[in-house]
């Protein structure tokens, strides 16, 4: 009888924990291109490449394996993947979708759930109401909150915080920020 329920009980942690792992399967597969890489950093002939995949193929199998179930559940849920550093999270690039749902669900299904914060801040929801303005509603560990808008002029965008004009950057500007930020991270 013990051994019964020892097995539904293992048979509902392991449903658990494959319902938990493929709800975040999709995603930007860091340690297979990082294997894939280095594949093609070994020979520089194709034939030689396509022999050294054939016989790494196990490793392929694992490293693929691992993504889909580890790295990529990280990636979704944490909005950032482990292995390369890369964020937005795959799932959360922009994209002319076909299926536009968006608009019609709870905003919390539309941010990263467990989102690396900066100290301080609980919570950060970003809206984009049209394609030259982006918004991002910052909710603090005491309550507070405010209200970040960014609105496209030409080559140019205005950071606004609670409704005040705080900088104009040029879009190359936002991109060296951007990539600075990477480097650091």
């Amino acid at each position: 009888m013990a051994v019964g329920q020892k097995g539904r009980a293992a048979a509902l942690l392991l449903g658990l924990v494959a319902s938990l792992g493929l709800s975040g399967c999709m995603g930007s597969m860091g340690l297979s291109a990082m294997l894939t890489k280095g594949n093609l950093s070994v020979v520089d002939n194709r034939y030689g490449r396509a022999g050294v995949f054939v016989l790494l193929s196990p490793v392929y199998g694992l490293a693929a394996t691992a993504d889909l179930f580890v790295f990529n559940t990280i990636e979704f849920w944490s909005g950032k993947n482990p292995i390369t550093g890369k964020s937005p999270a795959l799932v959360d690039q922009k994209a002319d979708a076909v299926i536009k749902v968006n608009q019609h669900l709870d905003p919390a299904l539309n941010k990263v759930p467990l989102a690396m914060l900066p100290q301080g801040v609980r919570e950060v929801e970003v809206t984009y109401p049209d394609d030259r303005t982006a918004l991002m509603e910052i909710h603090y560990l005491d309550g507070r909150s405010s209200m970040m808008r960014g609105e496209k002029r030409g080559e140019q965008v205005d950071l606004y915080l609670d409704g005040k004009l705080v900088s104009t950057l040029t879009e190359a500007q936002l991109a060296e920020m951007s990539q600075a930020k990477r480097t650091l991270a």
